[in-house]
């Protein structure tokens, strides 16, 4: 205090400490707050303090972790292409739809009727566990397929057309909500938009014989709640890619417009 005290001769008039017997002097303290105990006394202290907390509070936060990438769309839209292409090219892990291993799917496009609810209760615990991994792990993954999709698009088509019972599909509800109100969502969700011809030619291409007896008709139905879900998506940041003129599959031009669209939602969210 000798030091400070020495600095101010000849300018102001000694300083009268008006300190507290309590109070404690901490050398290592700022020099704002020295010369407020010095000068001022325990009130003056407690006003620099209060200012130096507010100025330190209003400093940027640490940069948000963008831990989970979602992609949605329609049957031959393109999801797993696109989450190669972004993992490759960010560095990412991916969650794959899990279609291989699913012991219903091939049963269910021959009889739907009788496969659906086993099939969406598949999905929703698979997806559910996928959502869980990625919010306990570190690293940023990107999911083929998203959790909201089988409770918002394809449950509810199913017992629209008579595919489900109205049980069932109420008993599938109670479940999803139980289940998503554990969970976050996406902080980037990147929906596939596309046409009924485009959906159809990518399904040809690819040749999955279980995909063979889908109809033109379902596809549409899948397609109009896809359009309903996203103009009422509120949940997290979204992009939309109308892919029916794209291909970034083969042509590297479309490849890179669509990295560079991903990269400007990435950056906004930082």
């Amino acid at each position: 205090m000798k030091g400070i005290q020495k600095g101010f001769e000849g300018f102001l008039p000694s300083p009268q400490i008006n300190v507290s017997p309590n109070t404690q002097i901490n050398e290592s303290l700022p020099p704002s707050l020295l010369l407020a105990l010095a000068f001022g006394g325990g009130e003056m202290l407690r006003r620099v303090k209060n200012q130096h907390s507010t100025m330190t509070s209003a400093l940027p936060s640490e940069k948000k972790t963008v831990k989970h990438i979602a992609i949605a769309g329609n049957i031959g839209a393109g999801k797993t292409t696109l989450t190669e292409m972004l993992a490759k090219n960010f560095g990412w892990d991916v969650h794959y739809e899990n279609t291989e291993n699913n012991p219903y799917l091939s049963d269910f496009y021959l009889d739907m009727k009788r496969w659906s609810f086993n099939l969406q209760v598949f999905f929703l615990s698979s997806r559910y566990q996928q959502v869980l991994r990625i919010l306990q792990g570190s690293r940023t993954v990107i999911q083929d397929r998203t959790i909201y999709e089988d409770a918002f698009i394809f449950a509810p088509n199913l017992a629209d057309m008579g595919l489900m019972e109205r049980r069932d599909f109420e008993n599938y509800m109670t479940l999803f909500q139980s289940i998503v109100s554990q969970v976050k969502a996406p902080d980037l969700l990147i929906y596939l938009k596309a046409s009924i011809p485009t959906l159809v030619d990518h399904i040809q291409m690819r040749g999955r014989d279980y995909e063979g007896s889908i109809s033109l008709d379902y596809l549409k139905r899948l397609n109009d709640r896809y359009d309903g879900w996203i103009n009422g998506y509120r949940e997290g940041r979204l992009l939309i890619i109308n892919v029916d003129n794209l291909d970034f599959t083969s042509n590297k031009e479309h490849a890179a417009k669509v990295l560079e669209m991903v990269q400007a939602e990435l950056h906004g969210l930082f």
